[in-house]
């Protein structure tokens, strides 16, 4: 009988350390990676055209940046839920965005995907802290989601065929829409099914990104019922080429085959079963298929050059086994964006397993005989109408029901949006009992149409809303600063920037502390072409802050006096946001007196991070003492959230010799 229990994991782990107090202003920082050129994109498809101009995100609001982990690693014990029948056991990491951190096949006694021996958040999601492998449910926007490292509601359903189902689910905020992931193993199954589905509540089209990311070892060869791919690398261009073998003879089913960093987005023709392979020498090892809306199938490879090597490594401990991804999305490529019409929904089902070919055909030549074999087997094991049967017993039968015991907790912004909008989503509630600390200003604020006035004159950096029609209640709440504040949040994520820049003026007259306000002015100057204003603005922010924190009011008015967390540690890491932003924008408009005379005002904790020695470096090259930028280097630092396809150190390292760029400091992923 398949049972559902809880469990615990332990491995070495860097913690997750807390979030970026400063909110999301700007479009995420690793955008450019799966950018696509101007002229690339007048020559593709019309349909795929579209899909990747819509809706690009303008902020990461109302998510938060984190950044606040670090590379040293001890044991820590990770809470799981474990999914088990005869044939499979399945090791979930609900607080982790439901991760399938393991898919064991019991008969073979063999791992099915990539489990990383190590828990290292590094600077891949779209928020920041994301980790490798497993299987992971990719909501949101192109990359990986903001939930990477965040809890998901977690209970016990009855699944279809009446045994227990593991259900997932949460409230996405980029895209301001619940999911859910229903899990669930048949009896005598060697296949583990995943019904997931999208719903858009509201009264407006919202545009959806799904991907199914699957960690395997990449010493495989990938295969998929596809003789083209859409190829995309970090040169920012997408073409179509031929599979297996491109037009340089090369073979790049094979992940290690590619020298550098790429995805291969299969070009799936119509009619036929979606699924995807990774088969090691002997012909066996993993399958994934779903019905048809999940369009797209992708591989991923690092390649083996010396920044994807690199990359690998800091992703895990070094000497340990490489991985590629397999994945599947409901787009031909990660690039595009699809429209959810208003109260409709997005639904399917996959499913994963254990798959056995014949190596001489499967690894062979002939494509078209290896994809036949593969597909054979597959049909064997899973075939196509048992998996579409299953989808349909599913979503009539079992997507709807309600919670049986619950096993973790999320958070409590879906509450929050049921709550305002009535919203009835059957299957996947979002009690009232779910909402804490963060939701409850906002609660007040729905409840009396007034943003709740700070306690005792401190200002919390209260997590931002954007929606619009939270935007609507803050144009008409009494104007004090700390609602100017959060109205001009929401304007700049509408895309009204000159309105959100006159509410953060209008707050900054009245404002006791005006750090906030400031800093909200100097990203709208960044980002709009005045970086030496952006640079003063930045630096008067750090200033104002540094005031507070020591007990000074700096301004006269009815706004508060002290701003933000009112420890030691929440000044700190208030005071380090704000002084790497200064920084960076006085080093850009050539400014180092000023930079140097603020670097002796950081926190000595925070002059020790890697992300400061970093801008040490820039900082003494500014000040034309390339030796000891040099010695900087020589003495070794880590930027513990160095974003993926950041070449900056390599740029740097340039600057002041022509040797080679050690390896440690190697992380570019475009080809030279």
């Amino acid at each position: 009988m398949t049972t559902v229990r809880r469990a615990v994991l332990t491995l070495p782990a860097a913690p997750l350390g807390p979030d970026n107090p400063l909110p999301a202003l700007r479009a995420p920082a690793g955008a450019g990676a799966h950018a696509v050129d101007p002229r690339t994109l007048a020559e593709l498809p019309r349909d795929m055209a579209r899909g990747i101009g819509r809706d690009p995100l303008r902020s990461l609001l109302p998510a938060p940046v984190r950044d606040g982990y670090g590379r040293e690693r001890t044991p820590a014990d990770l809470d799981t839920i474990v999914i088990e029948n005869d044939r499979l056991r399945v090791t979930v990491l609900p607080g982790l965005g439901g991760r399938v951190h393991s898919l064991h096949h019991k008969p073979t006694g063999r791992e099915l995907l990539y489990r990383n021996p190590v828990f290292q958040p590094a600077a891949f999601a779209l928020n920041g802290a994301w980790f490798s492998g497993g299987v992971e449910w990719n909501i949101g926007a192109t990359g990986h989601t903001t939930l990477s490292c965040s809890p998901l509601h977690a209970a016990t359903v009855r699944a279809p065929d009446g045994g227990p189902m593991l259900r997932l689910w949460e409230w996405e905020r980029l895209r301001d829409l619940p999911f859910q992931v229903d899990l669930w193993l048949p009896e005598d199954s060697d296949f583990l099914y995943v019904g997931v589905r999208i719903r858009n509540p509201h009264e407006r089209t919202a545009p959806v990104y799904w991907w199914s990311n699957i960690a395997v070892p990449e010493d495989r060869r990938v295969l998929a019922p596809a003789d083209a791919a859409w190829h995309h690398g970090y040169e920012r261009g997408l073409s179509r080429v031929p599979v297996p073998v491109t037009e340089d003879g090369t073979d790049r089913t094979y992940p290690l085959n590619s020298t550098h960093a790429a995805d291969w987005f299969y070009d799936l023709p119509e009619g036929r079963r979606r699924w995807i392979a990774a088969l090691d020498a002997d012909g066996t090892g993993l399958v994934q298929t779903s019905t048809d809306p999940l369009r797209g199938r992708k591989l991923f490879v690092w390649g083996t050059g010396r920044g994807g090597r690199r990359w690998q490594e800091w992703l895990t401990e070094p000497g340990t086994p490489g991985y590629a991804e397999i994945q599947a999305g409901l787009a031909r490529t990660q690039l595009e964006h699809l429209e959810l019409a208003a109260g409709a929904e997005f639904s399917w089902l996959e499913a994963y397993g254990p798959i056995a070919a014949d190596p001489a055909t499967a690894l062979g030549e002939d494509w078209s005989a290896a994809r036949a074999d593969v597909e054979r087997s597959l049909s064997g094991a899973l075939p196509r109408a048992a998996v579409d049967a299953a989808y349909t017993t599913w979503r009539e039968e079992a997507a709807d029901l309600p919670p049986e015991e619950v096993l973790a907790a999320g958070s409590g912004w879906g509450a929050l949006e049921v709550l305002r909008g009535g919203f009835e989503l059957p299957g996947t509630p979002f009690p009232e009992s779910t909402l804490g600390p963060e939701q409850e200003p906002w609660r007040e604020l729905l409840r009396t149409g007034v943003l709740p006035a700070p306690e005792n004159g401190a200002t919390p950096l209260i997590a931002p809303l954007v929606a619009s029609p939270w935007r609507d209640m803050l144009e008409t709440a009494p104007a004090d600063p700390a609602t100017e504040y959060q109205l001009g949040i929401a304007q700049w994520h509408a895309g009204d920037r000159a309105q959100a820049v006159r509410s953060w003026e209008r707050g900054l007259k009245e404002a006791g502390t005006r750090w906030p306000l400031l800093y909200c002015l100097a990203v709208a100057d960044r980002e709009d072409g005045h970086p030496e204003r952006a640079a003063d603005h930045f630096t008067e922010a750090f200033i104002d802050h540094e005031a507070t924190a020591a007990g000074a009011e700096t301004a006269t008015g009815p706004g508060p006096t002290t701003a933000g967390p009112d420890d030691d540690e929440g000044r700190t890491l208030v005071a380090t946001a704000l002084g790497r932003e200064a920084l960076d924008a006085l080093l850009a408009v050539d400014r180092p007196d000023r930079a140097r005379a603020l670097w002796h005002r950081l926190p000595d904790s925070a002059r020790r991070r890697g992300a400061f020695r970093l801008i040490e470096v820039r900082l003494l090259l500014a000040e034309r003492r390339p030796d000891e930028a040099r010695a900087v280097f020589d003495a070794g630092f880590e930027v513990a959230d160095l974003r993926e396809g950041a070449e900056v150190l390599g740029e740097l390292w340039q600057r002041f010799t022509d040797e080679l760029l050690p390896d440690a400091y190697e992380f570019r992923m475009r080809p030279s």
